[in-house]
């Protein structure tokens, strides 16, 4: 069984690979800025299917931080994969509710408008 011992530097490094996520500066379209939308820029497909992409690419990503987190409990994980992919998931699930809200705004700006 192969684990990273919890340490500081272990913690750091785990951190630091979070927050380069976050900021979008790594540059694998599965782990970047894009991972809640599943990579869907760009042209052709309709909205639904993006929508449709995006929400299976959000369960995806919290599947595999699941699956990570009973690794780890198992002791076949290292911490650091752990970090990583529950931040991939947390990142994925703001970006989906981000867009959500975005949805919910544009709708209810189109409800105000005046016939």
């Amino acid at each position: 069984m192969s684990t990273t011992p919890l340490n500081g530097s272990a913690a750091f490094n785990a951190y630091r690979a979070a927050a380069q996520i976050g900021s979008g500066s790594e540059s694998s379209s599965s782990t970047g800025a894009t991972a809640g939308l599943g990579g869907v820029g760009g042209a052709g497909g309709s909205f639904g299917a993006m929508l449709e992409r995006a929400v299976n690419n959000v369960v995806d990503t919290t599947r595999a931080a699941d699956t990570a987190s009973t690794g780890a409990i198992n002791g076949t994980v290292g911490v650091t994969d752990v970090v990583l992919a529950v931040s991939r998931a947390e990142l994925a699930l703001q970006t989906t509710v981000a867009l959500r809200d975005r949805v919910v705004a544009a709708y209810q700006e189109v409800m105000r408008m005046p016939l």
